[in-house]
């Protein structure tokens, strides 16, 4: 298991799976963050598919996402899940499927079940924690 210092330095394309096209939104505020810390950002929502947030084509699915890295070599390496916690089990499936390196709650998102999931899979997991805020931890 990977800490997180480790996840965010080792990554380089995150999926945000339930993004938002409302600057308003912490989705769309953590998007625009880390594209501006040289990550690629793939939105995921299927209420914007086809769409764009921060110059990046939305996506329905985290399959979708993952077979249009799929054509330049590339994977996802952490699966970003602005979801409730209720929700999350399918979003970890997914991500196993598409062999993402790790499955990541953020604040106030917490899924047992999902979580022991990924991880038998594989995938690092973290819950309960903003992506920006340990990213900015980090550069601090």
């Amino acid at each position: 298991m990977r800490t997180i210092a480790q996840i965010l330095r080792d990554s380089k394309t995150i999926a945000i799976v339930g993004m938002s096209n409302k600057e308003d939104r912490a989705s769309n505020e953590v998007g625009a963050y880390l594209q501006q810390n040289g990550y690629r950002i793939l939105p995921v929502n299927p209420s914007y598919a086809g769409q764009t947030i921060h110059g990046e084509t939305v996506y329905a699915t985290l399959q979708e996402a993952a077979d249009a890295l799929a054509s330049s070599g590339q994977r996802i390496d952490i699966v970003d899940c602005f979801r409730k916690s209720e929700d999350i089990g399918p979003i970890a499936r997914d991500a196993i499927a598409v062999r993402a390196g790790c499955l990541w709650m953020q604040l106030d998102i917490e899924n047992q079940a999902a979580a022991d999931l990924a991880r038998a899979a594989g995938l690092d997991v973290v819950m309960n924690h903003c992506i920006k805020i340990e990213h900015r931890g980090l550069e601090g």
